[in-house]
């Protein structure tokens, strides 16, 4: 059975309107869930981490309390300058310029339980000024929100566990948010999708790919998850989705989570999931190292470039959640290219949650040689191809960490890179700044744990670094290291 997507306009800056406006927009590939399917009730963890189907870590969840109490705050090499409270609940940051000279201003966005917020960091970086919200209460989750900075739009992801409703049933799909002024949010189509964890741009956001998270009742029984599927937003007032999902086949030849994307300085989409990372070229005719011939590449029909799975013995799960290569203008931004090899190495968020700290995800960096003749794309469980690990760095019993932590607390997740120098989130054990030129020795050089820690991300702009933190809103750090 074959539906339309459905394109709906519901919201006008932070007002609901009382109707929907409905617009094809593309042709599904299975049956989506109805909206009026959607279960009600406590949200669902599941689909990332443990290998078993669960994830505790990004399902709504008790938090710890919301100020510290124990006393155990780690803090090392950095100084915190400010705090935004009102961001509580978020989970990504995007910043964006307007005008230019002494008319110029950065809007910081967040996106979060709340929807989306616009904070004015012009006049004080270390005091944002909140100046608009697109309110969708109840929302999950905007993980990693991508913006098209030309156009002035940010897409936000709706995971299928939205305003209380269940994984296997719920809705997923994206919202395309016109922030042109950012004191009047306005919503130019909401598109409903099979996946929706999370949403990146592709081709300078004339494209989508929206991945995960675990899969929908009515998806295929022997998928592990949801792969990718890809939406033309050249007009972003009617989406167009592709049929057919891409990025399959992931983990050994089975069709599994894909996690996020993130586009290296060259142009190479890097897919992150259950099964490891893998790149593809988007544009230009490539050689395919799969068919054996040169092809077009189209954000809708990729060209395997490289990559594939992580040695199990080096990590705890086949789950990966983000990463980074460094290529291009950003060479010199990870392990040193002349003793590592320019381009060939990747560095890669594990997330999992285990019993025990000590084996939670783990910041992994692997070189990809010997990946670039499709290895990755014919891997299988009889004949499995994995990347070789260079080095990892978890915070069980590191300097700073939480030596009574609590159960889900340690995985890695987002980072940010200047200067070699990592600022990586590891939820309640806070924000670790790793040099990571040598990868066989990744060294903790300053760190920021608060006991009410849950961090999500870092970021690093300017003279500063913006911490998102699920239960203390953002930090804003200045490094002393």
């Amino acid at each position: 059975m074959l539906h339309r997507y459905r394109t709906r306009r519901v919201f006008s800056g932070s007002v609901a309107v009382a109707t929907a406006v409905v617009l094809a927009a593309g042709t599904a590939w299975a049956c989506p869930p109805d909206s009026g399917t959607s279960k009600t009730g406590a949200a669902q963890s599941a689909g990332e981490g443990r290998d078993l189907n669960t994830h505790a870590g990004h399902g709504p969840a008790p938090e710890k309390a919301g100020t510290s109490t124990k006393g155990t705050d780690a803090v090392k090499g950095v100084e915190r300058v400010g705090t935004v409270p009102g961001a509580k609940e978020g989970t990504s940051l995007e910043f964006i310029d307007y005008g230019r000279g002494r008319h110029k201003r950065t809007i910081m966005f967040i996106s979060g339980r709340f929807g989306l917020k616009a904070y004015d960091v012009s006049a004080d970086p270390r005091s944002p000024k909140l100046v608009g919200s697109f309110d969708l209460p109840g929302f999950w989750q905007g993980e990693d929100t991508e913006a098209d900075h030309k156009r002035k739009i940010i897409y936000l992801s709706r995971d299928p566990r939205a305003f209380g409703a269940d994984v296997t049933v719920g809705e997923s799909g994206v919202y395309i948010i016109d922030v042109s002024k950012p004191e009047n949010l306005r919503q130019l189509a909401y598109q409903v999708l099979p996946a929706g964890h999370t949403t990146s741009c592709i081709n300078d956001c004339k494209y989508l790919w929206t991945g995960g998270p675990a899969k929908a009742s009515w998806m295929p029984a022997d998928w592990g998850g949801r792969p990718v599927w890809v939406t033309d937003v050249r007009n972003p007032r009617k989406p167009k989705v592709f049929k057919n999902p891409i990025d399959t086949g992931r983990n050994d030849g089975k069709t599994d989570y894909t996690h996020d994307i993130q586009i290296d300085a060259k142009g190479i989409a890097w897919a992150s999931g259950r099964g490891g990372v893998r790149g593809y070229y988007t544009y230009g005719y490539r050689y395919d190292p799969v068919l054996k011939r040169r092809r077009l590449a189209t954000p809708w029909n990729p060209v395997p470039y490289a990559g594939g799975g992580i040695d199990e013995a080096t990590v705890f799960s086949s789950f990966m959640h983000n990463s980074f290569r460094p290529i291009g203008r950003t060479a010199d931004q990870g392990p040193d290219p002349r003793k590592w090899g320019y381009g060939q190495t990747i560095l890669v968020t594990e997330e999992t949650f285990n019993d025990g700290c000590s084996a939670d995800g783990l910041l992994v960096i692997a070189s990809l040689k010997g990946s670039y003749n499709g290895q990755g794309w014919r891997s299988t469980p009889q004949n499995p191809f994995r990347l070789r690990t260079l080095g990892t760095w978890g915070a069980a019993g590191k300097e700073g960490s939480d030596p009574n932590p609590i159960k889900d607390s340690c995985s890695a997740h987002y980072f940010d890179v200047k200067n070699g120098i990592l600022a990586q989130a590891f939820y309640h054990q806070g924000t670790r700044f790793l040099d990571v030129r040598d990868p066989t020795n990744i060294k903790q050089v300053a760190y920021f744990r608060p006991d009410d820690a849950r961090t999500w991300a870092a970021y690093y702009h300017g003279k500063y670094v913006y911490v998102v933190d699920h239960n203390r809103g953002i930090d804003i750090l200045k490094t002393t290291f």
